[in-house]
């Protein structure tokens, strides 16, 4: 990251990671479940000097604090708060969201709401959708809500590849950077992931809702991508989407499960084709595009 802010919302610390701090265009990124605002790197380096990328930590993950109350504040209803006041500090009055999982969950929520809708200028969801898979939503909580341990940073490396295999990750570099920024050690010495593990409450906690209706109520352009593998949000629910949001851009990640990273020009690029559709003057100058497909 180039920059960082730390905001205070509530009680809680909520880390905002800036890339491209001077660009003049900005947009939210908002990570999945048990992951931070880091993941956004290749995103916001490929996107480029055109767009300040913000991407906070959801308490709970990352750098942000955790919560002594996990049933009040590790809810959709609080990230909706957390989410208010980071585009308040910022000043964004409305500003394109982009949301991996539960960060796309988010982004769909606030789109939706009457108070808020009017702050989401256009909306990418990276892989998730109004209805979920069950089985894959149960083994996400199981295995986020038990403290993970690992006696050496190799072993927590190989679990981490194990686990995000759907991110379509393919060089080591890549796996030991993403590695290194999801560790943290714990007091005797040995090693864990970067969340608390009571984020998985959530699942327990927060108020089951129509998201359809949600759905439904969007008005913003839409774009959503899908990792072709993806056993979370199935193709007949996306054709579903579809159906109800038909003007909704669409694109379909190969080898990618649950989410792809967004870190490859064919992931890139035709979210920044969207972004640049859906925002005024957001288009860049002629010779900054030659640039990008001289690209090797």
């Amino acid at each position: 990251m180039d920059a960082m802010k730390c905001l205070k919302v509530g009680p809680l610390d909520v880390v905002v990671r800036i890339w491209n701090p001077d660009a003049p265009h900005s947009l939210i990124a908002w990570h999945g479940l048990a992951r931070h605002g880091g993941d956004f790197e290749q995103l916001a380096r490929q996107l480029g000097p055109q767009w300040r990328v913000l991407a906070p930590d959801t308490p709970g993950r990352g750098l942000s604090g955790w919560s002594l109350y996990p049933a009040k504040d590790y809810l959709y209803s609080h990230y909706m708060t957390v989410a208010t006041q980071v585009m308040d500090h910022f000043e964004l009055e409305s500003t394109p969201w982009i949301g991996t999982s539960m960060g796309g969950l988010l982004g769909m929520l606030l789109a939706a709401d009457d108070d808020t809708a009017s702050r989401i200028r256009c909306l990418v969801l990276n892989d998730v959708g109004p209805a979920l898979e069950p089985e894959a939503l149960t083994q996400m909580a199981t295995y986020f809500s038990t403290l993970k341990r690992f006696t050496t940073f190799t072993q927590l490396r190989n679990a981490l590849q194990a686990n995000y295999q759907g991110f379509g990750i393919t060089r080591e570099q890549e796996w030991l950077s993403m590695a290194h920024a999801s560790a943290r050690r714990l007091p005797d010495g040995a090693w864990s992931f970067h969340y608390d593990p009571r984020i998985a409450e959530q699942f327990i906690h927060d108020t089951p809702r129509d998201t359809w209706a949600d759905w439904q109520k969007i008005r913003c352009p839409l774009m959503l991508v899908r990792g072709e593998d993806s056993p979370l949000l199935s193709r007949a629910t996306v054709d579903d989407m579809r159906r109800q949001q038909p003007r909704m851009h669409f694109l379909e990640a190969p080898g990618c499960g649950h989410a792809p990273m967004l870190n490859v020009p064919s992931q890139v690029e035709p979210i920044r084709q969207f972004l640049e559709t859906s925002v005024p003057g957001a288009r860049r100058p002629w010779w900054q595009s030659m640039l990008q497909r001289l690209k090797p």
